[in-house]
């Protein structure tokens, strides 16, 4: 049973400081279960690879089932445990790199929020579902996922091909979410736990999840996999999971709702006699009729207020919304009246539940991709990753992004510097909105023009700005 992780990038030997294990040793550890071994394959200054090595034996595996106080079989002496990844690889990864695992470094404490480029190769890994199910559960993580198949036999084809898989994983991410996500994503492709299943489990499943199953496409069949189909255990997870959802949401999207009655109570008359949003949104419709785009996709979509305004236009054939809130969509449907729209309509428009930091496959194939006050709620740590999401992976024709202009705020009774709502992270001004556009499109292959939306002020500029960037 063989794992590869390999960072490539500048010192790349301070792998060993993030994992706690020196490059020049052999680290050899006794688990109940076998031995594990963790060493070097390559190590150089722009690359370093860190082999985990574990074997296990038949005979601690039966004595183990003895422990558990069922009586050994033939199984527990002749099977694939020794030679796959399983269960007993998440147990490995905890017990020998715990500390990276939760995300502690002492020498390189600035590399542990780092995104580094990382390539996982898990050697022999049973998937039950096939390759499908493989990238279902790790392209929505962000990974280019390669896979290598195996027949069932050389010498009889016509038995098909087997469930077992060697899967290469890169990514650009922090080491300690490949390694909590290999945690969890490995026993739940294989379905055979070799341990009893209780609630301490949950708690594995909360803690090792944080931060990215909450909002996993497929936070329920990870869920179902990973609790082995305990009904009572996987209703109880789901609902701490979703309260997870719901509080972490607002780094994610933006609920407009939320933010009118915010600016409303702030901006008193100016905000209402403005209509700031519906300016906002009026001015996103133009745009998008001109460039002459049919398909739409609403990253961030909230209650589907501009979804609600492409669908009065025929010339869109296609509209997407996305937002990370199962509520949010839920009032997004009720606005849309999607129940009620005659077959031709309905078939027009979809909904889903997803990440801006994902690489999700549902984002792509569309004409536009607009992102409208929603930058701003993401932690600054978090834009790098969605700048890859919306300009490498989805790299749509056309991306259309509104923010909040800073230096408007000035405009706002009793808000002076302060940031325009209580959940952004931060604002820009508009030369920091502009350096930041720009840069994208030249790094990306766009050209970008702005456009000030609202009561322009000849000092301060417009409430709202927009960047429009098109190939």
């Amino acid at each position: 049973m063989l794992l590869t992780i390999t960072y490539t990038g500048q010192n790349a030997t301070d792998l060993g400081y993030l994992l706690h294990k020196n490059p020049q040793k052999l680290h050899s550890f006794e688990l109940g279960f076998g031995n594990c071994y963790v060493f070097y394959p390559e190590v150089t200054a722009e690359r370093c690879t860190v082999a985990l090595l574990l074997e296990i034996n038949p005979v601690d595996l039966a004595k183990s089932a003895r422990n558990y106080g069922t009586e050994a079989s033939l199984f527990d002496y002749v099977n694939d445990r020794p030679y796959v990844a399983s269960s007993f690889l998440s147990v490995a990864l905890s017990k020998v790199f715990g500390t990276a695992l939760s995300g502690r470094s002492k020498e390189r404490p600035e590399l542990v929020e780092g995104q580094l480029d990382l390539e996982a190769k898990i050697t022999m890994l049973p998937a039950s579902g096939g390759a499908d199910v493989i990238r279902r559960l790790f392209e929505p993580l962000g990974y280019e996922v390669v896979l290598q198949g195996y027949s069932l036999s050389e010498n009889f084809p016509e038995w098909g091909e087997s469930r077992y898989f060697t899967v290469d994983l890169k990514a650009k991410m922090r080491l300690l979410d490949l390694l909590n996500q290999l945690y969890i994503l490995i026993p739940v492709l294989d379905l055979k736990k070799h341990y009893w299943i209780g609630e301490e489990e949950i708690v594995k499943l909360i803690k090792h999840g944080e931060g990215w199953l909450a909002i996993h496409p497929e936070k329920e069949l990870i869920t179902n996999r990973y609790l082995k189909r305990k009904k009572n255990l996987i209703n109880r997870a789901l609902n701490q999971l979703q309260d997870l959802s719901d509080e972490n949401e607002k780094d994610l999207v933006f609920d407009e709702a939320i933010i009118e009655a915010k600016d409303k109570e702030q901006t008193g008359k100016f905000e209402e006699r403005s209509n700031l949003n519906q300016q906002r949104l009026d001015v996103i419709v133009e745009v998008l009729q001109n460039l002459q785009v049919a398909k739409v996709i609403d990253l961030g979509c909230g209650e589907g207020k501009l979804l609600n305004l492409l669908m009065k236009e025929r010339c869109f054939t296609e509209l997407v919304g996305m937002d990370a809130s199962h509520l949010v969509l839920e009032k997004a449907v009720r606005r849309l009246n999607l129940e009620r729209l005659a077959p031709l309509q309905r078939e027009r428009i979809r909904l889903f539940q997803s990440s801006l930091i994902y690489q999700d496959q549902r984002f792509r194939g569309y004409d536009a991709v607009t992102v409208i006050e929603v930058i701003e709620h993401l932690d600054l740590n978090r834009l790098v990753a969605f700048e890859q999401v919306l300009f490498e992976f989805i790299k749509a024709p056309v991306a259309v992004i509104t923010t909040p202009n800073r230096e408007y705020n000035m405009k706002y009774p009793n808000l002076g510097n302060s940031l325009r709502h209580t959940d952004h992270r931060f604002e820009w001004t508009r030369a920091e909105f502009q350096f930041w556009a720009s840069n994208m499109a030249e790094r990306y292959g766009y050209q970008v023009s702005f456009v000030s939306i609202g009561e322009f002020d000849s000092e301060l500029g417009a409430p709202t700005q927009m960047g429009v960037f098109t190939q």
